[in-house]
């Protein structure tokens, strides 16, 4: 399968801060709020949600297609991408901004203040996957991840006008969209891809109850953090639930990109036809190698240490279903 990953290219910028951020806040001051945090660590990492998916799809043996705005800058990182497996002929090279910056704080029990500066990103709408579907051929899936909103909502159309099947993943954009503008961004999908937070907020952007977001989508993919996964999904019968939980005892190094690596190990599991649940076991596999290290691309994605983290969390039967996937990740890589 041939998958096209539309959204952010960015630079991160992890700081970590050694103490609390609740012990820092004071109600009764919250409306007149100034804060400095002295910070211990200072990481520059490659980011951005497409950027990090794409390079966990390439990992797993992939050769996905980024479609997302960059900079003048970007050259270092489009070579790193390229090392990884990632088709950067979507990307759009915008000569006077540069790539987008994250630049985030994270506290000891892995709470985060992050700011994102958009930069070239806000050019992501001149990108129209029409022509990249002549140039490069049409994609099989176009996962639609966070962006400038009306990347998105143009990327989303252009998906139905060319029949190709797409993933919504809205997640942090969700705050700024309008009802009409996220009803149109799930309307069909054939994946939907949320945090926990992020679905209750979608309920209440979209107006629709579960039922009713299940009645548009093909299955509602929630990560749950460190309870793992849930997927939901409305057949005749009524609606079908499947919970996976997360890869247990890992040492969390960094919780940036997380969420990114998951949605690379699942739909890198789909591609290959794996059902959704052995998917949400690899996602939660790549996941935790993610959480691991510092940084979003930092991870190794090595099917035989993916293959042992799936056997210990899931049991050997698990790991048998995901071996034919990673055998050919590892033959491709």
């Amino acid at each position: 399968m041939r998958i096209a990953v539309t959204g952010s290219v960015a630079t991160d910028h992890l700081m970590a801060f050694p103490g609390r951020f609740v012990d820092q806040l004071l109600p009764d001051q919250l409306a007149h709020l100034s804060l400095s945090f002295l910070v211990d660590t200072l990481e520059v990492r490659r980011g951005g949600v497409a950027a990090n998916i794409a390079y966990g799809l390439g990992s797993l043996g992939l050769n996905p297609l980024l479609a997302g705005a960059v900079g003048a800058d970007f050259a270092e990182y489009e070579v790193w991408l390229k090392e990884h497996g990632v088709d950067t002929a979507g990307v759009y090279v915008c000569d006077s901004l540069q790539t987008a910056r994250f630049m985030c704080m994270t506290d000891q029990d892995a709470n985060q203040i992050a700011s994102f500066y958009a930069g070239a990103m806000a050019e992501s709408a001149r990108i129209d996957l029409c022509e990249l579907a002549v140039r490069c051929g049409p994609p099989d899936l176009v996962l639609i991840s966070p962006s400038s909103p009306e990347a998105m909502l143009r990327h989303t159309g252009q998906c139905r006008e060319l029949g190709v099947p797409f993933a919504a993943d809205p997640s942090q954009q969700l705050a700024r969209l309008a009802r009409d503008e996220v009803r149109a961004l799930v309307e069909g999908a054939r994946w939907l891809f949320t945090n926990e937070y992020e679905s209750a907020l979608l309920r209440e952007r979209t107006g629709w109850s579960t039922g009713e977001v299940l009645e548009r989508v093909g299955s509602w993919v929630t990560t749950l953090g460190s309870r793992g996964v849930r997927i939901e999904r409305r057949e005749a019968t009524g609606t079908v639930t499947v919970t996976v939980g997360a890869v247990p005892d890992v040492t969390a190094a960094d919780p940036t990109g997380v969420g990114d690596a998951f949605r690379a190990g699942f739909l890198a599991a789909v591609s290959h036809g794996a059902p959704a649940e052995s998917a949400a076991r690899l996602g939660c596999a790549m996941a935790a190698l993610a959480l691991g290290a510092v940084g979003s691309q930092s991870y190794e994605a090595e099917p035989a240490t993916l293959l042992a983290t799936v056997a210990a969390a899931y049991g050997a039967g698990a790991a048998k279903d995901l071996a034919p996937v990673l055998n050919r990740a590892g033959d491709r890589s």
